[in-house]
Order: structure tokens, then C-alpha cells, then sequence
């Protein structure tokens, strides 16, 4: 082999090999994905979800209610503010409820079922005592306090339906009765009809409706059979249809659906034509807050069962897809809630819930795209009207309660530590690169991962 000029040999070099593909790189919309991911499948966000969703939907109704009301309130010589601050009142008063059934014990939600349902039976029969009940719009289903102060008994059946058919159907799956179908309808169904009667008489059908879905989402979160699930549901469809038949308001209601005329034929349909109107001149972004037009006396209920036209109309469809959103994370929280414990009355109680709320925001809203019949129910926490807002807020209340309650969420909230007064017992957190207590949020992984259950990750 020659040499070099200085006399060494040559250097060997190293054949170079093609670089091993390393992993492809990371976008920004996957690592987005995975941080929505985790976040989501935290042990609180459940609870976040319902207390923060449902305290945006009650803020923004209440807004909503003071700018939809104030025409209606000129137009009956009252001062403008006087829906707002009689829903006010209401919301600070259900915010007290809402509290106070968030930190009840599950138990004391069980002892309270069958008090409340007996109280909801005994006002909605005094509906139907002469001089006490009171009637609206064609229907006699309030009673009222004295002054301008009404309260509506069928709004609190739907909380005293879901508190003792969730008691009643946990109980007897404890004994292994589900699995025979008279355990799984009586005394359920029955009670149920009862309370559907007694609405019945005074004609409020939209309340009906939202009873038979709390019933039909309680059967089946208790595993009814399909042949009974179907069953019932039947013999409920056609007394509905019977009823509708037999009513000509009910039936001018039905022909409405996709009218775009004031006036169908022989029929009336106003109400549902303007809330299109009101939808339709939104635009993207809206009129602007308080710049509605059809609340100036064209659509009638503007501040109750058609305040989600007014939205649309002056938030725009910015406005009501918030508003969708909002309740769509609230529906889902509900059922994480839920699908993680295991706890039956817990199950069914939350289930109840999310039933009851999702199923009335979809028959408003439904009704006001022109998609249903008119049904006369307000929004859920959105809505003018007290006696509504106040056990719908108790039954977030009580999802706030069962949110609190799942093992994940409990060791998360128990680890916490306050920013400011007194700390706890451990020690400080030491600083960067020293020794000490572990980091707090290394402590909140740790006993969160051993509470998990019921399929966490």
C-alpha cells in the first residue's frame, strides 16, 4: 500500500450510512388533539362542565330575559325591568338551592324522594281546587302566593319524578327484582300516569311530554326489555295522539310545522312564523344586544318559550350555537356522570337529569327552528320563569353532587390545596432542584390514579 507524502498511512474513513428514519414529526393539530384529549378525560371535568356550563346558560339567560322582556313589560305599564328582576330573584334563590344539594350526602337525596314527591302530588291536585288554582294561557296548572307571584307544581313532579323512580328502581335492583317485568313497571309506571293525570287536567301538554321522558329514560337506563321499552311507549304514543286529536289547539299547532305564512289556510300560525322571522334577520353576528324587532309586540312569549328566537335574532347565530354548545357539554358531563359510577341511585338520578334538561332544550329549540309542534316549554335555565328555573337548578345541584362524588374527582378535590390562609400540614413545595414534600400536582396523579374506576384512564 502506498504512503502518505508525510510518511503515515492513510486514514480509514467510515462508509456513511443513510440516516434510520426517526418518528414522524408531531403536528400542531395532533398535539392540540391530545391535550383536549387529556384534559377531557381529567377526573373533574365533569364537575367543571355542569358548574361552569350551567352558570353561563343561567348569566346569559338572565340577559337575554332582561332585553326580551322590556317591550312586554312597557306594553303592561310595568317599569322595563320587571321580568328581570323577579328572574333574578329566582336565580339567586335556585343558586342557594344549587348549592346546598351540592353538598348533600347521596343518602339525604334518597331520604328527600319520596317527601318531595309527596308534596309535588299534593299541590298539583290543589291546581284543581276552585280559588286556588290559577290559569295561563288556557291552561290551569299554577297556584297563586299572593301579588304577582305564581308558582307552577308540575315543574317541581319532573325533579320529584326522577329523585323517587332513581331511589325506587336502586332499591330493587340491590334485591335482583329488575329482571321480572312487573318489578321493573310497578309501582314506577303507575305513579308516573298519575302525575301525567294530574297535569292532564289542567291541558299543559309540553310538561307531559318532558314527564314521559324522564320515565322512558329511567326504564331504560334500568335495562327495560325492548319488547316492554317498545310497549309502553306505544300505548303512550297513542294516548298523545289521542289527546291531540281531540283538542283543535293542539291540532292547529301541529299543522304549523313548516309554515311560512302568518296564516296557514284556516289555521293561525304567528308565533311560529315570527320566531323563523326573528331566526332569519340574526344574520352571523346579529342585531346587537336589545335591537330586536319582532319583540316589539310581533312574537308573542318572546321572553319564555321563544326567548331562543330573540337570541338568534340579536346574538346572531354565534349566539345560538354558544348556546347549543353550552348545553351539549352539560348533556355529555350529565352522561359521563352517569356511565362512571357505581352507584345505582347515582346512575339513575343523573341519567334522570340529563334526561329531563336535553330533552326540554331540544323540544323548545325544536319548536322554534319550525323542526316541532309548539309545546309551551321554556329552556331550561335560559328561560323567563321561576318556577321552572328553581328545581331545574336543584337538579344541576344534585350533578354537581354525584360529579364530586366519583373516586377520581374526590381524591383531585381532597389533594387541593387553598392559595391563600392557612396550608396545610406536609410542608411547603420546596424550590426548583431541592428536597422535600412532592410537587402537589405529582401527589394529585398519584391518588387519583389509585381512585380510579369504572373504566377511567
Amino acid at each position: 500500500m502506498p504512503g502518505s507524502r508525510t510518511g503515515r498511512p492513510p486514514v480509514q474513513r467510515a462508509v456513511r450510512r443513510p440516516a434510520a428514519p426517526g418518528p414522524p414529526r408531531d403536528n400542531a393539530v395532533r398535539r392540540l388533539y391530545t391535550r383536549l384529549q387529556r384534559a377531557w378525560d381529567r377526573p373533574l371535568t365533569a364537575y367543571y362542565l355542569i358548574l361552569g356550563g350551567s352558570l353561563l346558560i343561567t348569566v346569559l339567560g338572565l340577559v337575554m330575559v332582561y332585553s326580551a322582556s322590556q317591550i312586554t313589560a312597557l306594553q303592561m305599564s310595568l317599569p322595563g325591568s320587571y321580568f328581570f328582576r323577579k328572574q333574578l330573584l329566582a336565580a339567586v334563590i335556585g343558586a342557594g338551592l344549587l348549592f346546598a344539594a351540592s353538598r348533600m350526602p347521596v343518602k339525604l337525596h334518597r331520604a328527600l324522594a319520596y317527601p318531595i314527591l309527596a308534596g309535588a302530588v299534593f299541590m298539583m291536585a290543589l291546581v284543581q281546587v276552585p280559588g286556588i288554582g290559577v290559569a295561563v294561557n288556557g291552561n290551569q296548572n299554577w297556584i297563586a302566593l299572593g301579588g304577582s307571584f305564581q308558582i307552577q307544581p308540575s315543574e317541581f313532579g319532573k325533579l320529584a319524578l326522577v329523585l323517587w323512580g332513581a331511589d325506587l328502581i336502586a332499591r330493587k335492583q340491590d334485591k335482583k327484582l329488575l329482571n321480572q317485568w312487573k318489578h321493573m313497571l310497578v309501582p314506577l309506571v303507575p305513579v308516573a300516569f298519575m302525575l301525567l293525570g294530574l297535569i292532564m287536567l289542567g291541558g299543559d301538554m309540553g310538561t307531559a311530554i318532558i314527564l314521559s321522558a324522564i320515565l322512558f329514560g329511567l326504564l331504560w337506563l334500568a335495562g327495560a326489555p325492548t319488547r316492554l321499552f317498545v310497549g309502553v311507549l306505544s300505548v303512550a304514543g297513542l294516548i298523545g295522539l289521542l289527546l291531540i286529536k281531540t283538542s283543535a289547539n293542539r291540532m292547529a299547532r301541529l299543522q304549523c310545522l313548516g309554515a311560512t305564512e302568518p296564516r296557514s289556510g284556516a289555521v293561525d300560525c304567528w308565533q311560529a312564523v315570527h320566531g323563523i322571522y326573528a331566526l332569519a334577520s340574526g344574520g352571523i353576528f346579529g342585531s346587537g344586544l336589545g335591537a330586536s324587532v319582532e319583540k316589539w309586540g310581533q312574537l308573542p312569549e318572546a321572553h319564555t318559550d321563544f326567548i331562543f328566537a330573540v337570541t338568534g335574532e340579536e346574538l346572531g347565530l354565534a349566539g345560538t350555537l354558544s348556546v347549543l354548545a353550552l348545553f351539549a357539554a352539560l348533556g355529555y358531563a350529565g352522561i359521563r356522570v352517569a356511565g362512571r359510577t357505581e352507584d345505582p341511585f347515582v346512575r339513575y338520578a343523573a341519567g334522570g337529569v340529563t334526561t329531563w334538561i336535553t330533552a326540554q332544550a331540544v323540544i323548545n329549540i325544536g319548536a322554534v327552528l319550525g323542526l316541532l309542534p309548539i309545546a309551551g316549554v321554556p329552556l331550561p335555565l335560559f328561560s323567563y320563569g321561576g318556577s321552572a328555573l328553581l328545581p331545574t337548578m336543584f337538579a344541576i345541584g344534585l350533578l354537581i353532587a354525584f360529579a364530586r362524588d366519583e373516586p377520581a374527582a374526590r381524591a383531585a378535590l381532597s389533594v387541593r390545596q387553598p392559595r391563600f390562609g392557612r396550608k396545610r400540614a406536609g410542608g411547603s413545595v420546596p424550590a426548583r432542584g431541592g428536597t422535600g414534600a412532592p410537587r402537589r400536582w405529582n401527589t394529585m396523579r398519584r391518588r387519583a390514579s389509585a381512585a380510579r374506576s369504572s373504566g377511567e384512564r
